[in-house]
């Protein structure tokens, strides 16, 4: 119930027992200890486990090392890596409980990876905190430091740690939930502050399919989602999504599902559909949007195994997805379904590129 929303509304949120992500029962009952939890995912096979560094005694008793992944990415991560398996029947690389998920929803990898990402919180219901990273991310902090300071102050000699956003220098080490009250912290993301900046560099570097990220945007201009300007509360509407740290309070967990909902319906690029969730909760949401320099000073950035493209990024039109039968078969629905309002005559805002990476 969306209680926050000042009514009783129900909100789905998931899959029902069967229908999407099931683990197997070893794994089942070994998440059900994890009160701290780092957890990742690899699908498709797109990336190895890259094993944390810096991670002191107290958090590798206290956290659970979670990496979700489906069956093609265990056979490949079994076929490149070394795989353990203890003996209760888990399977481990390194530091990293390997979880494998059966009957995924989507037909598309991309969104079947935003199952862990997104709903952390109904794979590992029993955890108060979690920490995700992508698949391609080697974390070199310790997650106690994450969740523990908001700010921690650095000698004023020492600039190494400082971060310019905005023209400001920030002198802060910036550490996100427990000093500073939030429940959910994010990264800035690094060129663009509105979601119309983004799903323009999505279209431009072929992510989705143009017309359908143009769909969600306008539907989103025409419920009100004003573009990014400094008057707002937050310092963006677009996170680095690639690192999410969370309480998992009623709160976060509802803005977590409304969020996975945004994406089920519409496209997987789930940057874009943020912003539009945090306006709709408000103040009730207590989030943290930190700036983009300490997000990089959380991990090494590692490559994919290989360059993902699926045919619908590249479609230019409506008609093609639907010629060339490039459309989601169980995704995405939202984006064929009638809207109750004649979008045709939407404009979306104009879009100054501000990087040439962006």
């Amino acid at each position: 119930m969306c209680l926050v929303c000042g009514i009783y509304a129900q909100v789905h949120c998931g899959f029902m027992k069967n229908s999407g992500a099931d683990m197997d029962i070893i794994d089942v009952k070994y998440i059900q200890k994890c009160k701290f939890v780092v957890a990742s995912g690899i699908f498709d096979g797109y990336d190895i486990p890259h094993q944390p560094s810096n991670i002191s005694r107290r958090s590798q008793k206290l956290f659970c090392f979670l990496m979700v992944v489906d069956e093609v990415s265990l056979d490949f991560i079994q076929k490149n890596t070394t795989v353990k398996i203890d003996s209760a029947g888990g399977k481990w690389v390194g530091i990293w409980r390997l979880l494998t998920v059966h009957r995924l929803p989507f037909d598309e990898p991309r969104r079947n990876g935003k199952i862990p990402k997104i709903l952390t919180h109904r794979l590992f219901p029993q955890a108060w905190y979690s920490i995700w990273i992508d698949g391609k991310m080697e974390l070199i902090v310790d997650p106690l430091l994450i969740l523990e300071r908001l700010a921690f102050y650095l000698e004023p000699l020492d600039t190494s740690w400082w971060c310019s956003i905005d023209g400001l220098e920030w002198k802060f080490f910036c550490r996100y939930l427990w000093r500073g009250k939030y429940t959910f912290a994010v990264a800035v993301h690094k060129h663009h502050r509105s979601i119309y900046e983004e799903g323009d560099a999505i279209k431009r570097r072929k992510r989705y399919a143009r017309p359908l990220v143009d769909l969600q945007m306008k539907m989103y201009y025409y419920e009100g989602m004003e573009p990014w300007s400094p008057k707002k509360k937050m310092p963006g509407d677009v996170p680095e999504g690639a690192v999410l740290i969370r309480e998992h309070t009623a709160t976060t967990n509802l803005f977590s599902c409304l969020w996975f909902n945004e994406v089920n319906l519409f496209t997987p690029r789930d940057q874009i559909s943020f912003g539009y969730v945090a306006r709709r909760l408000g103040d009730a949401l207590e989030l943290f949007m930190f700036p983009n320099c300490e997000y990089n000073s959380l991990f090494v950035l590692h490559r994919h195994t290989r360059e993902h493209s699926s045919k619908v990024e590249w479609a230019k039109t409506v008609d093609e997805i639907v010629e060339k039968g490039l459309r989601e078969s169980r995704g995405g629905l939202g984006l064929w379904t009638p809207y109750p309002a004649d979008l045709s005559s939407v404009e979306l805002p104009a879009v100054r590129r501000t990087s040439p990476a962006g």
